[in-house]
């Protein structure tokens, strides 16, 4: 007989890999997962796991079992928020994660109405440039530059937006003309903090021009564009940054103009969740009504 809580276990290390992520996750230590696991495998009668020197990693009776565990788990979840928010009033938590620039510019001023409509609901919006943010699965929906890969969650599209480049008037004044994209190599370019950035999508810059030289980096779309605004140099900003900032000229617009991907994606145990449909509603509507996104029609 499969005791329902060795699933909880299971499902944690199938999205963490590691028993030690696994027992951190859920406030247990390592001996206590490794144990529900082995007893789980034993009333199976299937080993779950292979161990690899990259984790735990799913066995075909794994893949099978994981499906049914999940839909147990999104059951108990939607009966657990139906139990806490009671007369149909969502309540609890939605964390979202997004690149920083849609949670800063695009999210964050549009939260105001589902705030409003649930206001027993509170709303995490956690914005990062690197691809761990999303690794460890701590969200309920996740905004991504990337088609993540498509196990354990629900990717769809979200928009297309654009980038340009950018420099305040008072900095163009000073410094040679922009006539070319060569020309940027005797300018000042803004960007993000090599080091730190491992989404190939935000290297806006390696495709404009080649071998540059970024003498101004920053960790978050944020200072790039107030480092522009100030009149340091060239950045790469979205159009829903660059255009609404009266202080920024944009430049070299014909051959410069950089198309990029937002993806959905959430978690499948979490789809049925009210609160996550709600955000997912939210967020398919910024995309639908943002005259800088582009939504494409199925």
């Amino acid at each position: 007989m499969i005791a329902a809580d060795d699933l909880k276990f299971f499902l944690e290390v199938a999205r963490t890999k590691r028993l030690t992520a696994a027992a951190k996750g859920l406030d247990v230590d390592h001996t206590t997962v490794g144990r529900r696991i082995t007893a789980l495998e034993r009333a199976m009668g299937n080993r779950l796991f292979d161990r690899a020197p990259t984790g735990w990693v799913l066995t075909d009776a794994g893949q099978d079992l994981i499906v049914h565990a999940e839909v147990i788990e999104s059951a108990l979840l939607a009966a657990m928020e139906a139990s806490l928010s009671g007369a149909g009033r969502l309540s609890g938590t939605v964390r979202i994660a997004t690149p920083d620039g849609f949670g800063a510019f695009l999210l964050a001023p549009n939260l105001e109405e589902m705030c409003t409509s649930h206001p027993s609901l509170d709303v995490e919006v956690v914005t990062a440039t690197r691809h761990d943010a999303l690794a460890t699965r701590e969200f309920d929906v996740a905004v991504t530059l990337e088609r993540p890969s498509p196990r354990l969650v629900e990717i769809s599209e979200l928009a297309d937006y654009r980038l340009g480049l950018y420099a305040s008037a008072r900095y163009l004044a000073t410094r040679t003309t922009i006539s070319s994209i060569l020309d940027l190599h005797d300018h000042t370019l803004i960007g993000y903090v090599d080091s730190l950035l491992d989404v190939p999508a935000l290297r806006v810059l390696d495709d404009v021009l080649p071998g540059h030289r970024t003498r101004v980096q920053t960790n978050n779309i944020t200072g790039q564009w107030k480092a522009a605004s100030a009149g340091l140099g060239v950045a790469a900003l979205p159009l829903y940054i660059g255009d609404t900032d009266p202080e920024l000229i944009r430049i070299l617009p014909e051959e410069v103009s950089i198309v990029r991907k937002y993806w959905l994606v959430v978690p499948r145990e979490l789809q049925r969740l009210a609160r996550v449909r709600i955000a997912v509603a939210m967020l398919r509507s910024i995309a639908l009504t943002h005259p800088k996104l582009v939504t494409r029609v199925s």
